[in-house]
């Protein structure tokens, strides 16, 4: 019992990172109905671009804030220098464009920061851990939790809010009416793809206090995917539940299985999940159906 309510626990503090990734996937899709296939690495970017700034000296917080700031820079940049042209184009032209970006994004990267596994130093959170009666947690696990919710708040306080917040739901919701009223889309995506940098950033920076940073934290962001697609590719609320979900299923697979198939199942396991829930539910808990009629 120990054991799964430990694992339990650290699912549902890891799967509030995933949760706050899938933010992104959730943001664009939403915007545009595209699939960024380019998240995985924008996590990764936003994570180096954090650990360089802790590297020389600056305190965390304030590497998070600076990384988030350049991330939102990035992320305008990225979508009017390669997406911007690509408005009213079809929707598998601008996927595409973001699985080259994924190629171009990962290749900076490996050429700017090498691909060895770099790790906070200092560490950032205490590695003493924190005891709960029978549960052991550690720090960074549980600081990590409390940044993603915060964060997952403040955002959803933005989209509900905040005028622009509102906009970008209204062009969600109804382009061409949005464009009606004198929205400007180019706008709305350029802030989508900022707001998606940031998050990710975020995301990556809390996943790599956690397992130490190298390339294959780009997969951790792809793994975001089947959150994604459990609460509904549109539906914030659904990235929170999905990532809340995964993250308990992923420790609970890799807890009892990995012994008897020597490990790897933890990595497959969400993978797996989508698959057959897509069977079932194709548009998620919460995404939206379209009915078209003739």
């Amino acid at each position: 019992m120990d054991l799964f309510l430990m694992t339990l626990t650290t699912g549902v503090m890891l799967g509030s990172i995933y949760a706050l990734i899938a933010l992104g996937w959730v943001l664009i899709y939403k915007c545009s109905g595209v699939l960024n296939l380019a998240m995985g690495e924008i996590t990764l970017i936003g994570a180096y671009i954090s650990l360089s700034f802790y590297s020389i000296g600056v305190p965390f917080i304030l590497a998070l804030m600076l990384s988030a700031i350049i991330g939102m820079i990035l992320g305008i940049l990225t979508e009017r220098i390669f997406l911007d042209r690509l408005i009213g184009e079809p929707v598998l032209t601008v996927i595409m464009v973001t699985a080259g970006l994924s190629f171009f994004f990962k290749g900076t990267v490996e050429l700017i920061w090498g691909t060895d596994t770099r790790v906070f130093v200092p560490p950032v959170f205490s590695i003493e851990p924190i005891c709960w009666g029978p549960l052991v947690i550690g720090q960074v696990y549980l600081w990590s939790f409390i940044a993603a919710i915060l964060l997952v708040v403040i955002f959803i306080c933005f989209f509900k809010y905040t005028r622009w917040g509102l906009v970008m739901q209204a062009t969600a919701d109804d382009e061409m009416a949005a464009l009606s009223l004198g929205v400007s889309v180019r706008f709305v995506y350029s802030a989508a793809w900022a707001i998606t940098f940031m998050t990710a950033g975020v995301g990556g920076t809390l996943l790599g206090n956690i397992n130490g940073l190298n390339i294959s934290v780009a997969y951790l962001g792809l793994l975001v995917l089947p959150v994604v697609v459990l609460g509904g590719l549109n539906s914030v609320p659904g990235a929170i539940v999905g990532g809340i979900i995964i993250g308990v299923f992923q420790n609970l697979c890799g807890a009892y299985l990995d012994r008897y198939f020597h490990g790897g199942v933890k990595e497959i396991a969400p993978f797996v999940f989508m698959v057959i829930f897509l069977l079932f539910k194709p548009h998620g808990l919460w995404g939206w159906e379209r009915i078209e009629r003739v």
